[in-house]
């Protein structure tokens, strides 16, 4: 036997005794003590008699919890066997939304929930697409030309633009570089993202989601590949006729999606007028717009400050990022109809960038002349009686 033979024998020895080691207990002693000491057994029966308590640590209140319980049981539940007792859908869902409202590491969680990290991962990673799975009626575009013109009613009450069936936008969510992800996830602001394209009503509720997007990617780009922007130029998403804003103007009005700089101009997608040099009446259009698509604004900030796994780069794989990135999105509509929402999370976006880069596509001249419709109708038709102390 020469030496590397020897060698090799050596090395495949200590590779055994190392695994051997490494495997000494099937179940750690101290993940052994979960029933007793770990912090679902401690707290959770407490967290229940408190209910502010409760939905400070969990971000939902205990009815909204126990509603999404009994829509998640019978998916979570999982059967006994002779070696060991399951783990309950109920703290299979807490520590997952404890997950996504601390924005903890998995590591300080097993050590706080007594749960291996593995095990952990797995119940995160199921959770999620449960969640997802039941919840994503509560995310989807509207169906008929009616459900349209109630989000139009909406923007019109509270924003005072008319015809407006969304604001859109697109952040970034920072990630850990992905494994064999190249520069694909790295985008022009030097870190790595994958992206979240959004549309919302003025009811700050998500009414589209589209994630996964590359980071170097831009807002135009991204949106062009959207299941949104493909039925809106194939004309499937049954949007209203033009109609009539009022009675004194014959003219007809598109329904529009309101973006920023990013998004190219379209009949159906209107974006601020570009440049320093503006006319008084461009400025008022593009300061009413601003009105309406800080909704979007509004919405992310609202996500963003209750899950606040978004506070930090996600340090999992893009796969587990994009069903944490969704199933967050439609536990926002789930609670923000049930618990509403505070004023304060409208005020600030942490964690999210903005993914902005200038679009120079000025559009056909159907669209344009629609922007100036619109321009014409706020300037002279229906002004704010504040509007003009806000363009100086």
């Amino acid at each position: 036997m020469d030496v590397e033979e020897t060698a090799l024998l050596l090395y495949v020895r200590r590779r055994r005794e190392f695994k051997r080691k490494k495997k000494q207990w099937w179940v750690h002693p101290y993940l052994a003590d979960r029933c007793k000491k770990g912090q679902f057994v401690n707290i959770y029966a407490d967290l229940r008699r408190y209910p502010d308590k409760f939905f400070n640590y969990v971000r939902m209140s205990v009815r909204s919890f126990d509603e999404l319980l009994t829509l998640c049981e019978n998916d979570l539940l999982k059967q006994d066997t002779i070696l060991r007792k399951s783990i309950s859908p109920e703290e299979k869902l807490f520590v997952t939304l404890r997950y996504l409202a601390s924005g903890c590491t998995m590591r300080e969680l097993h050590y706080s929930f007594r749960l291996g990290q593995t095990t952990l991962s797995t119940i995160i990673k199921e959770v999620c697409a449960v969640i997802w799975d039941k919840l994503q009626t509560c995310l989807s575009l509207p169906a008929t030309a009616n459900d349209w013109m109630k989000i139009a009613d909406g923007f019109e009450k509270h924003a005072n633009f008319p015809h407006c069936i969304g604001s859109i936008d697109g952040k970034h969510i920072r990630l850990i570089q992905p494994a064999d992800s190249g520069s694909m996830y790295y985008n022009y602001k030097h870190f790595f993202s994958l992206v979240l394209m959004a549309a919302c009503d003025a009811n700050y509720n998500f009414i589209y989601i589209d994630v996964g997007a590359y980071g170097k990617s831009s807002d135009s780009a991204i949106f062009q590949e959207t299941e949104l922007y493909k039925k809106l130029i194939s004309n499937t998403l049954n949007i209203p006729e033009p109609l009539q804003i009022s009675e004194n103007n014959p003219t007809l009005f598109p329904y529009v999606f309101i973006g920023d700089e990013a998004f190219g101009l379209s009949t159906n997608i209107m974006r601020p007028y570009g440049g320093n040099n503006l006319s008084a009446e461009k400025k008022i259009f593009n300061y009413r717009l601003s009105r309406a698509r800080r909704y979007i604004e509004c919405t992310f900030g609202i996500l963003t400050n209750k899950w606040r796994i978004f506070h930090r780069p996600l340090n999992v794989h893009t796969e587990l990022a994009k069903s944490i990135v969704r199933t967050c999105c439609v536990l926002h509509n789930f609670v923000r109809s049930r618990d509403g929402y505070s004023y304060d999370d409208t005020l600030t976006i942490m964690g999210f960038q903005t993914t902005t880069q200038q679009n120079f596509n000025r559009g056909g001249r159907a669209a344009t002349t629609t922007r100036d419709n619109f321009t014409h109708y706020f300037v002279n038709e229906n002004p704010l009686s504040w509007q003009n102390n806000y363009i100086h």
